[in-house]
């Protein structure tokens, strides 16, 4: 029985790295089993894995189900990317409704708000929600619809419905490229619409980047400089980089 279960969870831990984000009932039927038996070869399994959403997910890798992508971002320039985002964190103030961007930067601010509730917190991303939903005093909106492994998120219509009918305080931003003739931009475009409406919807409009992507274009273009108000990023940034951001009148977070 051991033997078997072990396989089971081997198995499922497999299907998790190859970029996958399982449903309870698809992993029954990758076992074979039923999905009673799954729950508990999840509850046994030392905290392996967590259900999120009706999905099984690594509980001990935050955003586990994500792709390649994802994956292979997730440890670079961790230091830029925590910079980046404790000057992000100090223009939240408690009561706001934020919205925070897919991607792996963002995370850093979702681990430092329960110093600052309470707030409302919007997002679309595994690696987000996983973090916020255990934090106390945080209202957490989650906007769904199909998974996107490349960036851990969901979208839809729906979604974006939703979204277009909600008052945002301040937008945080992910971007991967922002260039001074082809703006903002980012590498999967079911982000683009998300990141539109939310920004439209938004008081103050706040990008959170490391500055080695500044003067970087990516496949999906989504904004305009002029449509961000600050920028937060590490202090390499280069007074080349200071000069663009003047001359596009993106104020730079202290």
């Amino acid at each position: 029985m051991q033997s078997r279960r072990k396989t089971r969870l081997d198995k499922l831990a497999q299907t998790l790295e190859e970029g996958r984000m399982v449903h309870l009932r698809d992993a029954a039927s990758i076992l074979g089993v039923s999905e009673m038996t799954v729950r508990r070869d999840i509850a046994s399994s030392d905290n392996r894995f967590t259900f999120f959403g009706g999905h099984i997910v690594g509980a001990g890798e935050p955003g586990s189900g994500k792709g390649y992508f994802l994956h292979r971002e997730n440890a670079t320039n961790v230091a830029a990317k925590q910079a980046a985002c404790q000057k992000a964190i100090s223009l939240i103030q408690p009561g706001d409704v934020i919205f925070l961007d897919c991607g792996t930067t963002l995370p850093y601010i979702a681990q430092k708000l329960s110093g600052l509730n309470p707030l409302t917190v919007i997002c679309y991303s595994v690696n987000i929600a996983e973090i916020i939903c255990k934090q106390p005093n945080l209202k957490v909106i989650l906007l769904g619809g199909e998974y996107h492994p490349s960036s851990a998120s969901f979208a839809s219509e729906e979604a974006l419905e939703m979204l277009s009918k909600l008052g945002i305080n301040k937008a945080f931003i992910s971007a991967g490229g922002l260039h001074p003739q082809h703006g903002l931009s980012c590498s999967n475009f079911h982000e683009v619409r998300i990141k539109q409406i939310a920004m439209s919807r938004a008081v103050t409009n706040i990008l959170v980047m490391g500055s080695s992507k500044i003067g970087k274009v990516k496949a999906a273009p989504f904004a305009d400089l002029n449509a961000i108000d600050y920028l937060a990023t590490d202090d390499d940034i280069t007074d080349e980089q200071r000069a663009l951001l003047m001359d596009s009148r993106i104020e730079l977070v202290p």
